[in-house]
């Protein structure tokens, strides 16, 4: 059976957020997170990516690219807010809400509360109670499956909308530049160009066998996909995989006891958000990025779970005393994984005291 899935997408949300609250920064290359000295980019307004200013870039290259960028401290508990108001519209129309993070989410729309049989006439009317609701602009692809609505959503960003009919699905995957394809990252495009694989017809055409002989158990995926098959149902009580935090330094460090000090704070956010969510985990793993953006990542996994402050840094602690610190450390994380979601029964642990 087809659905009917709509995929919101706000616009340069971070950004956008702080252009509305902002009247000085409207109109004006902006890019939230980081510093002109370092840091990262979180997100970046649509005049900043004119200049080739996207997330996740470091701010020293994003000043480079843009001299004139504004650079703006993370507000994220006001992120939360206009996000609980954007869902709160979603859920005027169905209960099958799966948020992908603070800024977008799929809905299923086959069945809604408004009774209204086009899916399209739904995304263009929640897309304009969010604009009334928070003044900010959203974009929505809306077609038969997840898949296809998150590939559709991109097409006429920002404050656009695209439908993929079912009857147009199959010419649509056929011009589509596999790198489109959602899923499909960097690694894999590269490898599906060396085998000719350059559009969702080259790709349509290459058998189940070809497909998992090059790709393993994602070539099945490929093979769907590049037929418009994808059947994961909007899933509204979707469990995270894990939990976790890093921090960024103003200057970079070399002495493990001032990382210690800071990954304190680390796994201080780590604990309350699983504290939050009622979770905890059983492996633990530290992130160190070094001056020359090189990673490094060590884990354990404790034989219970654990999601208090004590237990999480005397384990990160652990790790950090193992490693050789090959440079000057920018950044580390924490993250807590093998979480408890599917345990029936609470497991208790015995807290260890310092003496």
């Amino acid at each position: 059976m087809n659905r009917k899935i709509i995929h919101i997408d706000m616009d340069a949300f971070f950004a956008s957020v702080e252009q509305l609250d902002q009247p000085h920064l409207r109109n004006k290359p902006i890019a939230v997170g980081g510093s002109k000295e370092r840091g990262v980019v979180a997100a970046a307004s649509y005049e900043a990516r004119k200049f080739g200013v996207r997330s996740a870039m470091s701010s020293k290259l994003a000043a480079k690219k843009c001299p004139e960028l504004i650079f703006v401290t993370p507000r994220f508990q006001r992120y939360r807010e206009v996000s609980q108001q954007i869902r709160s519209v979603f859920f005027e129309y169905t209960d099958l809400v799966e948020p992908l993070s603070l800024d977008e989410a799929f809905l299923d729309v086959t069945t809604n509360k408004k009774g209204l049989k086009s899916a399209t006439l739904i995304a263009e009317e929640i897309r304009k109670k969010i604009f009334d609701t928070t003044g900010l602009t959203a974009s929505a692809g809306i077609s038969i499956n997840k898949f296809l609505a998150k590939i559709a959503s991109d097409y006429h960003k920002p404050n656009g909308q695209m439908t993929i009919n079912p009857e147009e699905v199959l010419n649509f995957l056929e011009r589509l530049e596999v790198k489109k394809f959602f899923g499909v990252g960097k690694v894999t495009c590269q490898k599906m160009y060396r085998l000719g694989i350059f559009t969702g017809k080259d790709l349509r055409e290459k058998d189940l066998a070809f497909l998992e002989k090059h790709f393993g158990n994602s070539g099945q995926h490929y093979f769907n996909i590049s037929r418009g098959i994808s059947n994961a149902p909007v899933a509204p009580n979707k469990m995270p995989k894990s939990i976790g935090a890093e921090r960024t330094f103003e200057e970079n460090l070399t002495s493990v006891v001032f990382l210690q000090e800071r990954l304190k704070d680390v796994c201080e956010e780590v604990s309350n958000r699983l504290q939050k969510r009622n979770l905890a985990g059983k492996t633990i793993t530290l992130k160190i990025k070094y001056s020359d953006f090189s990673v490094q990542t060590k884990s354990n996994t404790l034989p219970y779970f654990v999601s208090n402050f004590e237990l999480l840094f005397d384990t990160a602690s652990d790790l950090l005393l193992q490693q050789d610190l090959n440079n000057s450390v920018r950044l580390i994380g924490v993250q807590v994984s093998n979480l408890n979601i599917n345990q029936k029964k609470r497991e208790y642990i015995q807290l260890k005291f310092k003496f």
